[in-house]
């Protein structure tokens, strides 16, 4: 994926099991969990490109979520201040190879960011 690319959505669940159920009945989407990401299935779209996890809803994850795709989680969250958004998860290490982290926009519409590559399987 290319920087500025929507690379992942969250969808928050009460109750994880129903939701994967509910989704992929809805849309017919491959819901599985991968070694080493245990509690969070991962979704994938019939077109093999889109995808996202299904998350316990808590904490700052309460309304869906999409993460973009940046060159450098450090770099957006400094440009993110600079343009009046505040962070709301800083850099956090899903991987050797991949981080993610969450921001506020001028609005206060939280979105995430991706770096890097991950192998989940």
């Amino acid at each position: 994926m290319a920087h500025g690319d929507i690379t992942h959505i969250d969808i928050p669940a009460d109750d994880l099991q129903r939701a994967v159920s509910f989704y992929s009945a809805l849309f017919g989407w491959d819901i599985n969990e991968m070694p080493g990401f245990e509690g969070y299935p991962m979704w994938q779209a019939p077109n093999k490109i889109s995808g996202g996890g299904l998350g316990q809803r808590g904490g700052n994850l309460q309304v869906p979520r999409s993460y973009v795709e940046v060159d450098s989680i450090d770099d957006a969250l400094t440009r993110i201040e600079e343009l009046g958004g505040s962070t709301v998860q800083g850099k956090t290490e899903i991987s050797p190879t991949s981080w993610w982290a969450v921001f506020a926009d001028s609005e206060g519409n939280q979105l995430g960011l991706y770096e890097g590559t991950t192998d989940a399987g």
